[in-house]
Formats: structure tokens, C-alpha cells, sequence
């Protein structure tokens, strides 16, 4: 079981109070090793009152509040029936389990709060040698050209039909020779 991120849907206005009763309950139920981390999608905005520039925070997404947790009956029940909690974003019904947002999704979220996730550490270097192991060009052998570590990707020439051909693969889709 890995830890994902969910959208728990609030009542409106009660995002934070949602985080606090979550985070006691996460304590006092000791479930520390399934509920990871809770939080109000918030933003920097610039509000201009009498004539005067001001920052305020504002709510990215009213009404919801995203966990990382590892999905099991028990951590779903504590999220489920925390006081403010409507249900999970992406459950068909009642009993059913809800679908977790997608790793870019959350980098993208988590990015816009300025809160960064930890990045993998990069284990290619310029010119080593790599073969793509997913996507159409799997199988393919080529070189690192460039790596860009804040978006995780890589650019990598491989022999297409006798030309060097650049191609932009995320780290997950090469590995080492």
C-alpha cells in the first residue's frame, strides 16, 4: 500500500476547521503511520482596499481539503466521519473507495501554494548511455543530451532510421545501461 493524495469534500467555509478536527483525530486514533498530511489549497492574492495593495490568502479550492493517506478501511472511516466531512472526491457511492489524484495533479497544486514535494535525486549524467523502458520508443538506446531536474525530465538522442533523433522522456521512462 503507498501513501496517495485525496480530495475530501467540506462544508464551505469549514476547510480549516476540517484540517484541525482531522489532525486530532489522526492523533487521538493514532493513525499516524496511514494519514499523512492535510491540507487547504491556499494562495497568494493581491487585494487593493482604499486605495491600498494588500496580500491576502485565498482558497484555491473552496469547500475541499486535500490528505495524503494510505487507503484502508480504517483510515477511510477516520477521514469519512471527521465532523465537517461531506465525503471523498471520486467515490461512486457510500461504500466504495475514492480515486486518488494523479502525481501531476498534486505536483501542480502543491507547486501553485509554493509548497514543493522532494524531487527524486537524478541518477543520469550528459552523455551516459540509457534505454527508454516505456512509451512508443521503448526498447530504444540512445544518450542523455540534457537533464532538467526541476521537471524531472530528460532529453535523449537515440538512432531513428539512421539520424540522431531528440527525444523528452521523464525520468521514470529511461533507466541506466
Amino acid at each position: 500500500m503507498e501513501k496517495r493524495w485525496y480530495v475530501v469534500h467540506t462544508y464551505s467555509g469549514y476547510e480549516n476547521k476540517v484540517k484541525t478536527n482531522l489532525e486530532r483525530r489522526v492523533q487521538s486514533m493514532e493513525m499516524q503511520d496511514k494519514i499523512f498530511r492535510v491540507l487547504v489549497p491556499m494562495e497568494e492574492e493581491m487585494e487593493v482596499k482604499n486605495g491600498r495593495k494588500k496580500a491576502v490568502m485565498r482558497k484555491v479550492f473552496p469547500g475541499y481539503v486535500l490528505v495524503e493517506m494510505i487507503m484502508t478501511d480504517d483510515s477511510w472511516y477516520v477521514v469519512r466521519n471527521t465532523p465537517g466531512v461531506t465525503g471523498f472526491v471520486g467515490s461512486a457511492g457510500s461504500g466504495s473507495k475514492p480515486t486518488p489524484l494523479m502525481p501531476h495533479e498534486v505536483r501542480a497544486i502543491l507547486r501553485q501554494m509554493g509548497v514543493e514535494e522532494t524531487k527524486p535525486k537524478v541518477e543520469f549524467t550528459v552523455k551516459e548511455a540509457v534505454r527508454v523502458v516505456e512509451g512508443p520508443f521503448a526498447n530504444f538506446v540512445g544518450s542523455v543530451e540534457e537533464i532538467h531536474p526541476d521537471k524531472q525530465k530528460v532529453k535523449v538522442l537515440v538512432s531513428m532510421f539512421g539520424r540522431e533523433t531528440p527525444l523528452e522522456l521523464d525520468f521514470s521512462q529511461i533507466e541506466k545501461l
